[in-house]
């Protein structure tokens, strides 16, 4: 009996980690997201976005900010599996 409770103890502290880096990630994406530069075309030209830079290739700050959002994403895609997991077999 004692065991099965350390064992649900330590599940729910790891549920509890990856709850939080979830949403720790989810704003992260959120905030780097809108960060980027609108590159033409889709759904910005709608609301006026479509106004075009006169400085024209990406910047090295734009290609780092590219790496830390596929970074952060796959930080979060971690963190969506690990939730499922931790759901199916609990």
């Amino acid at each position: 009996m004692r065991a099965d409770r350390g064992v649900a103890h330590k599940l729910s502290g790891m549920k509890m980690f990856l709850d939080i880096l979830l949403i720790i990630t989810s704003v992260l994406l959120v905030l780097l997201v809108l960060l980027h530069r609108a590159k033409g075309g889709g759904l910005s030209n709608l609301f006026g976005g479509g106004v075009q830079s006169s400085l024209s290739g990406s910047t090295v700050v734009e290609k780092n900010l590219d790496r830390i959002t596929v970074f952060t994403g796959l930080i979060w895609l971690i963190a969506i599996l690990g939730i499922g997991l931790e759901i199916k077999f609990a």
